[in-house]
């Protein structure tokens, strides 16, 4: 009995302790994954994130870009990392909705990461370089199909939205643009800029400071409906192209088996974030749109956009 009783005192002292762990953190330096190379939609956002979030939990966030494979690399990173809530990932749709289920990759999403919650959207945008006689969507289409195989793309890699919302208008549309991959949406949009390549399906982040400039050519957005940021710019869909919606957004998320209480720490200051005047005032300077989700819907939106992918994947396979 003696033996029992110290046993549980010390079961009660370890729980105790996880208990007080948990209810510290953070106690040290966040690292924020950003699954793409510097300057572009997500790294921005990531920025804008720390500011915040180290104001609101009392620690450094600390921003640490690891690009490669549309995504891929970082968010599988971060899949890999202790699940203490010390290691986040800033990731997209591309590298957590597409990229597992149009190729193989070493993470499943649906079981493998921790959803706490999307921070903002933007809608993709179709610019090309200045130089090409193509001021239209159906321009374009007209163009690529009298010259197939001479219109290259950039993107920010291989298995990535950019990669897939290109291949997913060549399902639609009959056409046949050649693949690019870069290490992220701002080196593919340079390659737009420079005449390294023809076109891009950019951010609105990457896109809009060029268009104002006039370094490239806007001519759609791949949202349901025109973008506050770009009005003058019709739809995809509106150009013509049936059935064609993409839309982007970053969200953060943890390594699976992340405390509840951490996760809830963060969704709580994430809410926080998305109502701050001065978050939004940054977004909006970016493009994108400041969102708030619960970790469960975020994690429903996950699960009901990898079934949607799932479909449309097999769609431009079979193209």
């Amino acid at each position: 009995m003696k033996r029992l009783a110290v046993a549980l005192v010390s079961l009660a002292v370890l729980a105790s302790s996880g208990a007080m762990a948990e209810d510290a953190w953070p106690s040290k330096a966040i690292k924020l994954v950003v699954p793409y190379a510097p300057g572009g939609y997500t790294d921005l956002t990531s920025r804008i994130a720390a500011r915040f979030l180290e104001k609101d939990l009392g620690q450094t966030v600390v921003v640490e870009n690891k690009p490669g494979a549309g995504g891929i690399v970082g968010t599988d990173f971060v899949s890999k990392s202790a699940p203490d809530g010390y290691t986040l990932c800033m990731c997209s749709v591309g590298a957590v909705s597409v990229a597992p289920v149009a190729q193989k990759t070493s993470y499943d999403p649906l079981k493998d990461i921790e959803p706490i919650g999307i921070v903002s959207s933007i809608p993709q945008t179709v610019i090309v370089n200045p130089k090409l006689p193509i001021t239209s969507i159906p321009e374009l289409i007209a163009y690529a199909k009298a010259n197939p195989g001479k219109l290259s793309y950039g993107s920010s890699g291989a298995g990535g939205l950019m990669n897939y919302s290109v291949q997913l208008f060549d399902a639609r549309t009959g056409t046949s643009l050649v693949h690019v991959p870069f290490k992220g949406g701002a080196p593919a949009t340079a390659a737009v800029v420079s005449g390294e390549v023809d076109l891009s399906f950019t951010n609105m982040t990457d896109a809009l400071p060029q268009m104002e400039a006039k370094t490239v050519r806007g001519l759609a957005v791949t949202s349901a409906k025109r973008s506050p940021f770009a009005p003058d710019l019709p739809t995809v869909e509106e150009a013509g192209v049936k059935d064609y919606l993409v839309e982007s957004w970053n969200g953060i998320i943890a390594p699976k088996g992340t405390p509840p209480a951490v996760v809830a720490r963060m969704s709580e200051a994430l809410k926080k974030m998305a109502a701050d005047p001065e978050v939004k005032d940054a977004f909006a300077k970016i493009g994108a749109t400041a969102v708030y989700t619960t970790p469960e819907e975020f994690a429903a939106s996950i699960s009901k956009e990898v079934k949607q992918w799932s479909g449309l994947i097999d769609v431009i396979k079979a193209k």
